[in-house]
């Protein structure tokens, strides 16, 4: 089993692994790769299964796993979970499997969203599977007392920007009726609670008011990587290697689309199941 890979055959130069179910954790390998320039990464979107939002914790944690073991089997020093209903489903098994292992995961970002409200209403967009974790239940808890937290799922928002259409009008559409309830109930902050939304922020800009903050975590999951890597001494030193990208639904789909949410073209190649 790859769980028994131990700490001293992780080298500094061996690559970074993210996935996400989709292509939403391209917004979290942007960040990474603009605070680690030098890092090698690795990219596997599940998209053959996205949403995760809509499976089962069940489902998520074996998916979850098959994809940590192929990323491990291409030599990966460090796992990336760029999905909050991943994160919420499978971090916890999977740190028990790889104990040595550095395993960052996405939470939604209710604790600056508490700090940041001036009206005292924050909203959460994010997928039915994030709003009905535990994990999320927990932060709500523990950072939410004093502000009234609003929840929207958003069924068909990520599968819309899986198919590239960050400002079509039907995205507007969907988008319009998912923020209006919270604008209604005088939210002034709204966390993205799914990596694929930070895609549709010129859109959302559109569709708020001036004053209403967004919030989401990719910046932050980067930092946090970055202080893991350093602290086991695993920042690379080296100059990074072209990213690697895979697939489990079709691949010209995510070449595609690849130039609009990424930048630089690539070949993405076939995740087996």
């Amino acid at each position: 089993m790859l769980s028994d890979v131990p700490i001293a055959k992780l080298s500094r130069e061996a690559p970074i692994g993210v996935f996400d179910s989709g292509v939403g954790g391209l917004s979290v390998l942007g960040e990474i790769r603009a605070l680690l320039p030098q890092e090698s990464l690795l990219y596997v979107a599940d998209s053959g299964h996205v949403p995760y939002g809509e499976k089962s914790p069940e489902f998520i944690r074996e998916r979850s796993q098959r994809i940590a073991e192929f990323l491990l089997g291409q030599g990966a020093k460090a796992l990336v979970l760029a999905c909050n209903t991943a994160t919420a489903a499978a971090i916890a098994e999977l740190r028990g499997r790889y104990p040595q292992l550095p395993i960052i995961g996405m939470e939604p970002a209710v604790k600056p969203a508490a700090a940041a409200t001036q009206s005292g209403v924050v909203g959460v967009l994010a997928t039915t599977g994030t709003l009905k974790s535990a994990k999320f239940a927990a932060l709500l808890d523990r950072f939410a007392n004093d502000v009234r937290v609003i929840t929207q799922p958003c069924p068909g928002l990520v599968e819309q920007i899986e198919a590239g259409e960050l400002d079509s009008e039907a995205t507007r559409a969907l988008l319009s009726g998912f923020v209006q309830p919270l604008l209604a109930e005088g939210c002034d902050t709204l966390i993205l609670g799914c990596t694929h939304y930070p895609f549709i922020k010129p859109l959302l800009r559109q569709l708020l008011p001036a004053s209403v903050s967004l919030i989401d975590t990719g910046a932050a999951v980067a930092r946090q990587l970055q202080r893991v890597l350093a602290e086991q001494q695993l920042l690379a030193l080296g100059s990074a290697r072209p990213t690697q990208f895979w697939s489990s639904a079709n691949c010209q789909q995510l070449e595609q689309v690849l130039p609009l949410l990424w930048g630089p073209a690539a070949t993405v190649k076939p995740l087996g199941d």
